[in-house]
């Protein structure tokens, strides 16, 4: 019992939340300052949003970076402020200066956010205390929470891994189930296929993930990650064999009307799905897996597959079942990778500037928006006579996410939960509790807060709304005056965060489609050169297959995003979402030519290259279709595949046929799609970039 409550990873996070949170308070509290400790509370937040508490091999490097960039914000606003600098001045400056952070790489880029929120926080306390104060409290708060997380991850070493490779182990088991129930309406393609494919997305995320904490952790050269190593491993195989296609349908129609094939295939998925669930479990709570078989079912699927041997589908569950039972049964892969040989690169700084000043620059953008948000917000603070407009600064950085989506929601959340939570405050604040009971519930609140904010974060908000109050309360004796001004000041922050997303260079998905399109065909083009080569290195193909199902997962999610964007043409998402319907089918197909490329069973190298060329052709005119602005012409359609030869085709030729099939309706949808593409910016109307 107490396996699940300490390693769950909700509790686990929250317990470690709220106690950096509440441990420096009750120090506080302890020697009579209970103002300071509350006041050192606040830096973990800014801790939080730089990602300071993400386990990784240079962790007391990015401490000290993160704490003098706090340090820095904290004095230069003060500075600037006694020189009499307006305050929109500073923040646009500021967070011009700081935006090379998000060139450097995405965790770096964290750090942006963190050191705003550090100098809208120093807003508050200034004329409180001298110009030296905050910028030591936030260095003295970041190593306090720098150590706090060290010894939390040094007892609980293994548990970020841990908490994700569960999460991937129960979302194969969820895509498996869910794969092989619906084996009879995978003919209906618009009702069966999105969920299966925003299963596999997910699941590809999480090896993603998996992938950055072994990297950011050098988890493949300490000894206490192998178990953990091994069980990635063995995530990979699975998710090899459970994402491979499924042959015709009207091959499974035939072979469910002839035999029971469907029970027993049902059977075997679910049977794996219950052994997934388990060792999901086992692997989060530290617990050695007990022996497994299921030798039943796939006896059970042998004798169906002998008796029905001109049907394919048989041979097919048959394979993959046994090899997804084999490693299951002995938990070790079917082969060793170097999962430590595709590092990545942090752009040094010198570099980093100079992709920083271009206009392409993502980061440039991002900083740029948020310079115009917070230079915005502070003029219409000074217009409205603000003394502190914190709140509104504040605010508009919560909220702000890299999405138009992601933004809508979290302001959606954040303006219930800050109004109720003020609702509640308002209405306790009246029974005036002795302090000792006050700062014991605000403990109790902080705590059940964080462990619904990953999920439920309007809810998260209500908590935090009151301790906000109370803590306001035991500063200065205002909370109840704080109450009105600080709903308006919520609701006006969450206006402008909003009118940023919408406005001020959006990363719109449905403009990144295009890109994201041309990147997965160029992914496609990849695999296919090593799977039709002359060598078949089983490390390189590893690698490609996740290159091509994380570029496919990229293109999916813009356009899962871009379907809840504003304003666009319905037309086209519609004819991009079967065009990446087809993309799924084609990396499916290359999943499936890993596995038997692994196992030599490929063609002949002259029929190989002709099949090669062949391929290559198709995929540069699908991009050429998708790099040309204008309409679609009769010359770009492609002609379908010659018969390169007479006789039987083997498993391998039927794999690449499909790929050549899809790649022709891809085309034909960008001829018909592109002329009806939304135009929301010159960058989409452009070349696509290099």
């Amino acid at each position: 019992m107490w396996r699940r409550i300490i390693y769950h990873p909700e509790v686990n996070y929250a317990l470690r939340q709220t106690l950096v949170l509440c441990l420096p308070v009750a120090v506080g509290w302890l020697l009579g300052d209970l103002q300071r400790g509350l006041l050192f509370a606040l830096i973990p937040a800014c801790c939080n949003i730089a990602g300071l508490d993400t386990p990784h091999k240079r962790f007391f490097k990015r401490l000290v970076v993160g704490g003098s960039l706090f340090a820095f914000s904290s004095f230069a606003i003060q500075y600037f402020g006694l020189l009499h600098v307006p305050l929109p001045v500073i923040m646009f400056v500021m967070t011009m200066l700081l935006g090379i952070t998000g060139e450097i790489s995405p965790l770096h880029g964290r750090l942006l956010p963190g050191a705003l929120i550090a100098a809208i926080f120093t807003i508050s306390l200034e004329g409180r205390m001298p110009i030296w104060q905050p910028p030591l409290l936030y260095i003295l708060g970041t190593i306090w929470y720098g150590l706090f997380n060290w010894f939390w991850f040094w007892l609980w070493k293994e548990q970020p891994m841990r908490e994700t490779l569960s999460l991937l182990y129960r979302e194969l088991a969820d895509y498996c189930e869910a794969k092989y129930t619906l084996l009879t309406r995978l003919t209906d393609l618009e009702t069966a296929l999105p969920p299966l494919l925003a299963r596999q997305q997910k699941a590809v995320d999480l090896i993603n993930l998996c992938y950055q904490q072994m990297h950011m952790l050098s988890g493949g050269k300490q000894n206490e990650y192998k178990r953990l190593t091994r069980a990635f491993q063995v995530a990979l195989d699975l998710q090899e064999h459970i994402a491979v296609s499924l042959p015709q349908p009207e091959e499974v129609q035939k072979l469910v009307e002839q035999s029971h094939a469907e029970a027993v295939i049902r059977w075997n998925a679910q049977t794996i799905a219950k052994r997934l669930r388990v060792l999901a479990d086992d692997i989060l709570y530290h617990r050695l897996p007990d022996r497994f078989s299921m030798s039943k079912p796939l006896s059970a699927l042998e004798k169906i597959t002998r008796h029905h041997s001109d049907n394919p589908v048989g041979h097919f569950c048959y394979h993959h079942f046994s090899r997804i039972g084999r490693v299951l049964r002995t938990q070790r892969p079917l082969y060793q990778r170097d999962l430590m040989a595709d590092r990545q690169r942090r752009l040094p700084l010198i570099p980093a500037l100079r992709s920083y000043l271009s206009l392409k620059s993502s980061a440039l953008r991002t900083a740029g928006r948020f310079a115009v948000m917070l230079s915005f917000a502070s003029t219409l603070a000074l217009f409205l006579n603000m003394p502190k407009p914190y709140w509104v600064l504040m605010t508009t950085m919560f909220v702000s996410q890299n999405g138009y989506s992601a933004t809508r929601v979290r302001i959606q959340h954040r303006a219930l939960g800050t109004l109720a939570g003020l609702v509640i405050a308002a209405l306790t604040l009246r029974l005036h509790v002795p302090e000792t009971l006050v700062l014991l519930v605000m403990l109790l609140v902080t705590l059940v807060s964080y462990l619904f904010i990953r999920k439920y974060y309007g809810w998260a908000m209500i908590g935090f709304t009151v301790t906000a109050v109370y803590s306001l309360q035991l500063l200065s004796l205002n909370g109840a005056d704080f109450l009105w001004p600080r709903l308006l000041d919520t609701l006006l922050g969450c206006l402008i965060a909003f009118g940023g997303m919408l406005w001020l260079w959006p990363q719109w998905q449905s403009g990144l489609l295009r890109q994201n399109a041309h990147d997965a065909l160029g992914a496609y083009q990849s695999a296919l050169q090593l799977l039709l080569g002359n060598e078949q290195q089983p490390e390189k193909l590893a690698y490609q297959r996740i290159r091509v199902n994380q570029a496919h997962n990229a293109l999916f999610n813009s356009l899962n995003q871009a379907m809840q964007e504003p304003a666009f043409n319905s037309h086209y998402l519609a004819d991009m979402k079967l065009w990446v319907t087809h993309s799924q089918f084609i990396v499916e197909d290359i999943n499936a030519m890993t596995i038997l490329a692994r196992e030599h069973t490929m063609l002949t190298s002259d029929l190989a290259e002709r099949y090669l060329q062949t391929c290559e052709i198709a995929l540069q005119r699908c991009q050429q279709r998708l790099e040309y602005d204008g309409p679609g012409s009769e010359t770009n359609i492609m002609e379908a595949p010659e018969n390169f030869h007479e006789g039987p085709i083997t498993v391998v030729e039927r794999h690449v046929r499909r790929i050549l099939s899809h790649l022709k309706v891809m085309h034909t949808i960008s001829s018909l799609a592109w002329s009806q593409r939304p135009h929301h910016g010159n960058w989409l109307s452009g070349k696509l970039r290099k």
